[in-house]
């Protein structure tokens, strides 16, 4: 007789992992992608009308920059209404049916959300600029000024200059941690909290996959004011700050990253759970931004979480190794995001390529690196071109940040020139002039060149993504590093079942690597890249090469 007690019940099936666990997201930049009206700037129909090509690369999901309604002092991060598409961009139809094409082919949508501040323009801060006591007085952070007039603590803004702008009506200073044009808003108050959350819905409701949330560290201040501390200068010298911004002069304890933001967090993820497999990726710099990271990403929080490492200009082995050890030792549960290119910095093959002579496969191999990482990756339109840095001149310059500094930072955009679709004049982005110049290095490097060459760097990340997925091991296996030289980066992923160790030479100059213990092990091929070779347990890599070895576990 069967009971209860003694029947056999088949295991439950184990439950897929979130989509964005290991995804490779495509981050588009909506002014220079496509444009379609002529006006020389990129839009929505533009996206929808190459979101085929977006899908033949391989990736899981696009993250596409605001296209909110916005004066654009800072080309769209400046919102002045969350819920409207800027016309310049198209309607809320247009995105709907990107939406709706975007999931047809398979794709995610994940939308950029800028919540730490608005624009200037936005109706809330025309009513709440204009006395101490209408209803929207304290959504904004207001303060008095010092007995001599001056500002009430020591912030200072990333833009240059000081944090607070003097408002007359008000007789007060607001804060803005970046353009004056973008005063921050006040998480301190409950209000404002909700109206954000709200604004989020609206945009889960129209079916998008996961929100962005740019420099969402910002969003609370320190309720005292207090100053922040002085960074001696050999602490500036240490962390990477140069003089030529005096940001860096600051250990910035009370501007941003403080503690009330934890359970604000908990309430943005408690909002996407209730939509499903929504995932919230947040963008973080501060003092310690992998501790950071760290600290959002714990669960009920964050899904993930990405900071500047990688984003910066040193690129040595070393570096990179200690930026995934720390972040995986101070977070080990936590699902990292990397990326090496995004609109806010100079294209990777510039930054990282300026120290080595750039072999015709260099940008493929930072593909391959940031694809064996445990974690997921976002890589910015054009990288899978292997685009350079554009060398826009000053009268060209459009971001305020870049004329700001100019000529000692060049700004950004030299990364957010139009996409180079063809290689003909203007390069099949605009029958206007564009907004911003394509160089004529980026006209040779086409699309429709590329297509036509099977050797390019666009058929080197198709194969890429292609060959990632068949090995389970890169993208949900743990990461240990292994002991390399100075020019080799090198570590293993592994499960209970097996491990491969993937190696890879950051220079030009051909390297080896001693594996000791490792006695056989099979290459996996079919990457595309210059291979290495092992015998005698050492791997030998050409400039630049690669190796993937499959091992059996013990």
């Amino acid at each position: 007789m069967t009971t209860a007690a003694n029947r056999l019940i088949p295991p439950a099936p184990a439950a897929a992992a979130p989509w964005w666990r290991g995804a490779t997201i495509y981050q588009i930049y909506p002014r220079s992608f496509l444009d379609t009206n002529g006006d020389g700037v990129g839009d929505l129909p533009g996206i929808l009308a190459k979101i085929d090509y977006v899908a033949s690369l391989g990736v899981d999901a696009v993250w596409i920059s605001p296209f909110f309604k916005s004066p654009m002092a800072d080309f769209g991060y400046d919102i002045a209404d969350y819920r409207a598409v800027d016309p310049m961009f198209g309607t809320l139809a247009d995105f709907d049916r990107l939406v709706a094409k975007a999931h047809s082919l398979g794709l995610k949508v994940i939308i950029d959300q800028v919540l730490s501040h608005t624009s200037d323009q936005h109706a809330w801060f025309q009513e709440s600029r204009q006395d101490r006591d209408n209803p929207k007085s304290d959504w904004y952070v207001w303060a008095e000024a010092r007995p001599d007039g001056t500002p009430p603590n020591n912030w200072l803004s990333i833009f240059g200059g000081v944090a607070w702008q003097w408002e007359p009506r008000r007789g007060q200073y607001y804060l803005h941690n970046f353009l004056a044009q973008q005063p921050d808003l006040n998480f301190h108050n409950p209000d404002v909290q909700r109206a954000t959350l709200d604004n989020l819905r609206f945009w889960l409701d129209r079916g998008v996959d996961g929100l962005r949330l740019d420099a969402i560290n910002f969003c609370f201040h320190d309720a005292q004011l207090r100053d922040n501390p002085v960074r001696a200068p050999h602490e500036r010298k240490a962390t990477g700050f140069k003089n030529d911004n005096p940001y860096g002069y600051q250990w910035h304890r009370f501007n941003n990253t403080q503690p009330e933001m934890l359970p604000f967090l908990e309430r943005i993820r408690s909002l996407l759970d209730e939509y499903g497999d929504v995932v919230a990726l947040g963008e973080i710099s501060s003092d310690d931004s992998t501790a950071t990271v760290a600290e959002y990403t714990q669960p009920g929080r964050l899904h993930m979480g990405y900071s500047f490492e990688l984003l910066s200009s040193e690129s040595s082995p070393a570096h990179i190794r200690t930026t995934v050890e720390t972040l995986r030792r101070r977070a080990p549960e936590s699902w990292p995001c990397w990326t090496v290119s995004n609109h806010d910095v100079e294209r990777v093959v510039s930054r990282w390529g300026r120290s080595t002579p750039q072999l015709p496969h260099f940008a493929t191999q930072l593909t391959a690196l940031l694809c064996a990482l445990r974690g997921s990756m976002c890589f910015f339109q054009g990288e899978e071109l292997g685009l350079a840095e554009a060398d826009v001149p000053f009268e060209s310059l459009r971001d305020p940040y870049g004329i700001a500094f100019w000529p000692a930072f060049k700004g950004r955009d030299g990364c957010r020139t139009p996409m180079p679709w063809e290689s003909r004049e203007r390069g099949g982005f605009s029958n206007a002039v564009p907004w911003l110049p394509l160089p004529p290095q980026h006209l040779a490097l086409s699309v429709d060149a590329q297509e036509r060459d099977p050797s390019s760097a666009l058929h080197g990340f198709r194969r890429l993504l292609a060959w990632r997925r068949q090995h389970a091991l890169l993208i949900e296996g743990d990461i240990e590093f292994l002991a390399a030289t100075e020019s080799v980066l090198a570590f293993r992923r592994f499960d209970a079942d097996g491990s491969v160790i993937a190696a890879f030479n950051l220079s030009a100059d051909p390297a080896s690597l001693a594996l000791p213990g490792v006695d056989v092990a099979r290459a996996l091929t079919g990457h595309g890249l210059p291979e290495g070779n092992f015998a005698n347990a050492t791997l030998t890599l050409p400039g630049h090469g690669v190796a993937f070895l499959q091992l059996t576990a013990h």
